[in-house]
């Protein structure tokens, strides 16, 4: 990005979202933050549906299909290959949930995996016979080919489903995931991407990835209401794809059975082309370069002034960087919260941290509020910390 392109982005005021100003906001990739505008629309719709409730719940079909066709604009395919869900993990457990696994098969994930998806594939692999395979993958990583070497030699005629991250939540890291995808498809192993932290983030055209089915969040990087998100499926791998609550449209298609399945409040769905029109306001396309950029930035200066490592080099990250924080011994996820509550408290900070590799890691996130001011300010906060904790 050029100086013309980082001035023409010179970031909106914080005002556009209702976020406290006291804080430095840079936890993005946790639950996302909605601007006004969206939630505007979001209300609008909530409106719509008390006026005529009967009426708007008859023609909910419809308007589902219109949002579908919405964001297959923005991430590629037709809109009947989009369906709606609550979140990335409830899309992942749908797919789980309808494949006929038996004793044998094998369902490989790696252990950059998010927890909550790891736990529904061993959920879904007890019931069934099969096996979870979590593939470690080296951290820090520098390369796409360090991922690949970690992960081909787990695939095998037994993996039934290859799942893996898009960008993965605990470590920030960019997957390869069309190049994992085709390796996993020369052993006949069906592909899921957890895309959660993907559409808003990178740049998307999730057909060509090659994968059988691709989630993600609406409410992460594209700033959608929260409980917005949806399953991709090529088509080939629609028919017995269900729902995870069975209803009405049971047997008559895949969009059929996804877009009712009972009473609920569907605004955040309907809210999305609102998110849509609202990251393309902000540049779009320049908007994912620019705050790509600026994690970068962020990692390297949070890492020379804390005297420690990048989790991954510029190439695997997107706009969330992580740095390993100094720590006396192995981290567990305690520790992790002790440091997120004493900056959160103490210092008007809200950052991620994990423990992972047995080391405590912050996961700083950019978005178009941010600005390098917050990332200088979290860094003096860790090395007052850290000074205070080193023994006397």
């Amino acid at each position: 990005m050029n100086e013309a392109d980082s001035q023409a982005l010179r970031i909106r005021e914080r005002t556009d979202w209702l976020l406290d100003p006291r804080f430095a906001f840079l936890n993005h990739g946790s639950f996302g933050a909605t601007p006004r505008a969206v939630l505007a629309e979001q209300e609008a719709w909530r409106r719509r549906i008390e006026e005529h409730p009967g009426d708007f719940f008859a023609h909910l079909p419809d308007q589902l299909r219109e949002t579908a066709k919405s964001l297959a604009a923005f991430l590629g395919g037709a809109g009947d290959d989009y369906v709606f869900v609550d979140n990335a993990t409830a899309g992942c457990n749908a797919v789980l949930a309808n494949l006929p696994f038996t004793t044998g098969d094998e369902i490989l994930i790696t252990d950059h995996a998010y927890p909550a998806v790891q736990r529904s594939a061993e959920h879904h692999a007890r019931r069934s016979g099969a096996r979870v395979v979590a593939a470690r993958v080296p951290y820090p990583v520098s390369s796409p080919d360090e991922i690949v070497a970690a992960i081909a030699p787990l695939i095998s005629a037994r993996t039934r489903l290859a799942l893996f991250d898009h960008v993965s939540s605990p470590t920030a890291v960019i997957f390869p995931v069309s190049k994992l995808t085709a390796m996993a498809h020369a052993s006949a192993a069906q592909v899921l991407i957890d895309g959660a932290h993907a559409p808003g983030m990178l740049s998307l055209d999730i057909p060509s990835i090659g994968a059988d089915y691709y989630v993600g969040n609406c409410h992460k990087w594209l700033m959608a209401p929260k409980g917005s998100a949806f399953l991709w499926a090529a088509p080939e791998r629609q028919a017995g794809l269900h729902p995870l609550i069975i209803s009405h449209g049971y047997g008559e298609g895949f969009t059929a059975e996804f877009d009712w399945t009972g009473t609920r409040d569907p605004s955040a769905w309907l809210a999305i082309p609102a998110a849509i029109a609202f990251h393309h306001k902000l540049g779009g396309e320049r908007l994912r370069r620019r705050n790509i950029m600026l994690a970068r930035r962020a990692g390297a200066m949070l890492a020379e002034r804390l005297e420690t490592v990048r989790g991954t080099s510029d190439a695997l990250t997107g706009a969330m960087a992580t740095v390993r924080v100094q720590h006396a011994g192995p981290a567990s996820r305690d520790d992790a919260q002790r440091l997120r509550d004493a900056l959160n408290t103490g210092y008007a900070i809200d950052v991620a941290v994990t423990a992972f590799a047995n080391a405590l890691w912050l996961r700083v996130s950019a978005q178009a509020y941010n600005q390098s001011d917050d990332y200088l300010r979290l860094a003096d906060a860790v090395q007052t910390i850290t000074t205070e904790r080193e023994p006397r």
